[in-house]
């Protein structure tokens, strides 16, 4: 049975951080030593990084709180809230950003009611809070109170994969599913000051936002598909478990991101590709370029670097990930769907006659294009996923440009 995703749509928070800002207020902190100052420069500077979204306002030079619990502007100092008191706000702020991705979603499948949805996944790693987020969306959207409901926690980068698979998975067992995925993390909630490499490497790249997506089997006229689910595989690296971690601290959550990660996948990820690209025949001993689209996983610009260069990819295959990285920061489990985003949104192949060139070999006459995805995140855990996308619905077809009548209860 052939499954399909029928739309993808991402949100931010409204607050902007500009890396250049918040690289001087973090090197400005009075707790660090001279080494600490040096690599918050380097570490900064070096992300690829021009802006990121955050929930915390208060977290800009402009925003004046009389109780600042995060960023005082007055004097200059990051503060070292609670772990509840970050969770507090993840309560409140990742519930917008779930519910207004899911609307979105939603908003652009006309022929999809949202009575229609039978299965709710949600995907965050950023907090906890219970009645959680698949409850809220469903209470905000209107969607039947019966539907299904599955919450992914505490996974990390790579949770979309799973939580597409397991789309998949509904679908396939059942024809009539329709299955909406939602991923939101507020990974700026947990940055501090620190003299910790790995602390400040995650201060300089991690940032708020999410994705949602609208899947089923279901065959839906005048509603083409934006791309057709093929196959998935996890794999486990045999070194690297304390190389990415995320642990629960008293002032937050830590993350360990240790400078050999990008080693770790350069060694490993032919070996990780092995078993997705097996799946299909027509790509078996293709060289890795001949894939025309490639939505990888913004971990860090470093990480970018050495999968181009193993991979011997072309600039422009990595334009999608390093654009997502240089405008929105490293989101955690959502970033790799604005990666998706950004190829559903490019113009489609011009057609087979260009499969000379690099990334043309997989594109045939009708607009049909492969895209590889990958993600990784603690373990080392290495999520592939391939894709093919379909094309790109003009407007009044019924795809993306349309608009779809939600109950009145969804807008309040």
């Amino acid at each position: 049975m052939t499954v399909y995703l029928r739309s993808l749509e991402t949100a931010v928070p409204p607050t902007v951080l500009v890396q250049s800002e918040a690289r001087d207020v973090f090197a400005a902190q009075p707790g660090l030593t001279r080494l600490g100052t040096r690599l918050v420069a380097t570490c900064f500077d070096s992300a690829a990084i021009d802006t990121r979204y955050t929930a915390v306002e208060e977290l800009t030079m402009t925003r004046r709180a009389e109780n600042p619990r995060f960023f005082d502007p007055a004097t200059g100092l990051l503060l070292s809230p609670s772990t509840k008191v970050r969770n507090d706000i993840f309560a409140t702020e990742a519930t917008k950003l779930f519910i207004e991705a899911a609307r979105k979603a939603l908003g652009v499948c006309p022929r999809i009611d949202v009575l229609d949805i039978t299965h709710l996944v949600t995907v965050s790693c950023t907090g906890f809070f219970n009645p959680g987020p698949d409850y809220k969306i469903v209470r905000a959207l209107g969607l039947n109170p019966a539907v299904q409901r599955y919450h992914l926690g505490f996974m990390g980068c790579y949770a979309a994969f799973p939580a597409l698979r397991a789309a998949k998975s509904f679908c396939e067992a059942d024809p009539d599913a329709v299955v909406l995925v939602v991923c939101a993390e507020l990974c700026s909630l947990h940055v501090r000051t620190s003299n910790d490499p790995d602390t400040i490497m995650g201060s300089a790249l991690f940032a708020d936002g999410a994705a949602a997506a609208i899947i089923t089997a279901r065959e839906i006229p005048g509603a083409p598909a934006l791309l057709r689910l093929d196959h998935f595989e996890t794999v486990l690296t045999p070194v690297g478990e304390e190389s990415m971690a995320w642990n629960i601290g008293d002032e937050g959550f830590e993350m360990v991101l240790g400078n050999y990660v990008p080693h770790i996948i350069d060694d490993h990820i032919i070996g990780a590709l092995e078993p997705l690209l097996s799946r299909d025949s027509t790509l078996r001993g293709l060289p890795y370029r001949d894939i025309r689209h490639w939505a990888i996983h913004p971990g860090g610009r470093s990480i970018l670097d050495k999968v181009q260069s193993r991979l011997e990819l072309t600039d422009e295959q990595l334009v999608p990930a390093r654009e997502t990285l240089r405008n929105f920061g490293n989101m955690s489990s959502a970033t790799v769907l604005f990666v998706l985003k950004h190829i559903l949104d490019l113009p489609a192949a011009a057609d087979a006659a260009d499969a000379g060139a690099p990334g043309g070999a997989d594109a045939s006459a009708d607009g049909v294009e492969r895209i590889c995805s990958m993600a990784f995140g603690p373990g080392l855990t290495v999520e592939t996923a391939l894709f093919t996308k379909l094309r790109a619905p003009e407007d009044g077809d019924g795809g993306r440009t349309g608009t779809t009548a939600l109950p009145e209860s969804a807008w309040a």
